[in-house]
This record gives C-alpha cells, sequence and structure tokens, in this order.
C-alpha cells in the first residue's frame, strides 16, 4: 500500500515566483538538520525545474547557495 502525502504548496516551491534581486530566506545544506535560515538577496536561480518541493535552490548575492523557504520581497 503506498502513501500517497499531500504537501501544501507554498509560493517558495514555485520557479516563476523567484526573481533575480528579491529578498528572500534560505536554509543552507549545513544548516538542513536545523532549519536555521539565512536571509539574503537572489543572484542566480540554479534550480530549472518550474517547481521543487524543498523549496527552489538559489545562490544568493553572499555566494551562498540554498533553498528558498520564504519570499521576502
Amino acid at each position: 500500500m503506498s502513501m500517497n502525502l499531500k504537501i501544501p504548496h507554498t509560493p517558495n516551491m514555485f520557479r516563476a515566483n523567484i526573481q533575480l534581486g528579491m529578498e528572500v530566506e534560505v536554509v543552507l545544506k549545513k544548516d538542513q538538520r536545523t532549519g536555521k535560515r539565512t536571509r539574503g538577496r537572489v543572484q542566480f536561480i540554479l534550480t530549472s525545474a518550474a517547481f521543487h518541493s524543498r523549496g527552489i535552490k538559489v545562490q544568493l548575492d553572499t555566494r551562498q547557495v540554498g533553498r528558498v523557504q520564504e519570499i521576502m520581497s
């Protein structure tokens, strides 16, 4: 029997909602266990897919890479 879990879709999961220069909060790879967020501005969008269930991966202007958890601007 397979479990079909429903994940609520939030704006951070859709590439179309992320734009260069916008302020976002991301979780860096090293912070995935704790969920600690880092705020910054999007320099590059690294996820090519239109949707990602854990958040769109971006590179911030500080060169840090993480998945968008919340869009601030």
